[in-house]
């Protein structure tokens, strides 16, 4: 039986983007475009009403912007994957939106390719989007706010064991389960069972989340 493609809702204010988003993603086999929304108040309403796998995000729009946004969208239970698009890879709001939950972002500039495989990577939760760009973001941000979070980050450390330790530390740079095991001696379903125990001690949902802690916390330098 043929698995059902991903259901996506783009989230943006230009038209035009919505359009070409649209485009791009509906030449695909295996992905299907089935709402879209006009601004960020927009997004809980088509996501309670179609119920998507991912949510393409604008980070910068009239009415509400995507990080107020994805903060609603990802306090709703069983939550939507959220994935940010941006003009700049170096952007506060897009920072504070993958603290808030989104599991990754792009640039609105990237390729067709990199769209659609950004939102089957994102989908699937296996690994954290675009590694390098991703912890330039966080690194820049992490290393020019020494601010209470680096508390909390370091409260939130002395949880954890050395083992768990070490498996945030290679979540941060970019390990998936498989290669986190092969490097630590685990089966991958030992991963993801740490991994599991480590977002509950720590009130995180995603790998984006532990990465942000991970530098937060001195565990991996900025």
């Amino acid at each position: 039986m043929n698995q059902r493609p991903l259901r996506v809702l783009l989230v943006d204010d230009d038209p035009l983007v919505r359009t070409g988003l649209s485009m791009i993603l509906s030449s695909t086999e295996d992905i299907r475009v089935i709402a879209e929304a006009g601004d960020g108040d927009e997004a809980v309403p088509k996501v309670t009403m179609h119920a998507p796998d991912v949510v393409l995000m604008d980070i910068r729009m009239r009415r509400m912007n995507g990080l107020i946004a994805t903060a609603a969208v990802t306090a709703l239970p069983n939550p939507p994957k959220v994935l940010v698009l941006t003009t700049y890879d170096l952007d506060e709001y897009v920072f504070d939106a993958l603290g808030a939950g989104a599991s990754g972002f792009l640039l609105k500039e990237g390729s067709p390719q990199e769209i659609i495989d950004a939102v089957r990577v994102v989908a699937a939760g296996e690994a954290m989007l675009s590694p390098r760009t991703t912890r330039k973001l966080i690194g820049h941000f992490v290393a020019t706010r020494m601010s209470p979070r680096r508390h909390r980050a370091q409260a939130g450390l002395s949880t954890l064991t050395e083992r768990e330790r070490e498996i945030v530390t290679a979540v941060a740079q970019g390990g998936t389960n498989a290669g986190i095991g092969a490097e630590l001696h685990l089966s991958e379903a030992t991963v993801k069972t740490h991994i599991t125990r480590i977002f509950a001690k720590l009130d995180a949902t995603n790998r984006v989340q532990l990465t942000i802690f991970a530098y937060e916390a001195g565990l991996v330098a900025p």
